[in-house]
């Protein structure tokens, strides 16, 4: 069975669920998108489903800023109401407020 909607919009901040890392989701795959390479190289035992929304996250963690692509059932919201500090987070969303960033539609 396929889901038909994200949980999770864009500009929201969430956090993984197993690993600490935390992020602001700045698009959504309405199921997995990703390489085959990419999905082969997850353990097999944490491997997520595929027929599920894939959330692409400004991501950080204690060390370092990066993009990640996280599937639904890995997320969870984050209600800490703390800013995410990625650097690319300005080039698309105005000021953090209210626990989600709005997006900007900046046109070049």
């Amino acid at each position: 069975m396929m889901k038909s909607h994200a949980k999770y919009h864009l500009g929201q901040v969430v956090r993984h669920r197993k690993h600490p890392f935390r992020g602001v989701v700045f698009d959504v795959d309405p199921q997995f998108a990703n390489t085959e390479e990419w999905y082969q190289a997850i353990p097999e035992d944490s491997r997520p489903l595929k027929n599920q929304p894939f959330y692409h996250l400004l991501a950080e963690n204690d060390q370092s800023y990066y993009v990640a692509y996280v599937s639904e059932q890995n997320l969870i919201a984050d209600y800490s109401g703390e800013p995410v500090e990625h650097p690319d987070i300005p080039d698309m969303f105005g000021p953090f407020q209210d626990g989600t960033y709005p997006l900007h539609f900046q046109l070049n």
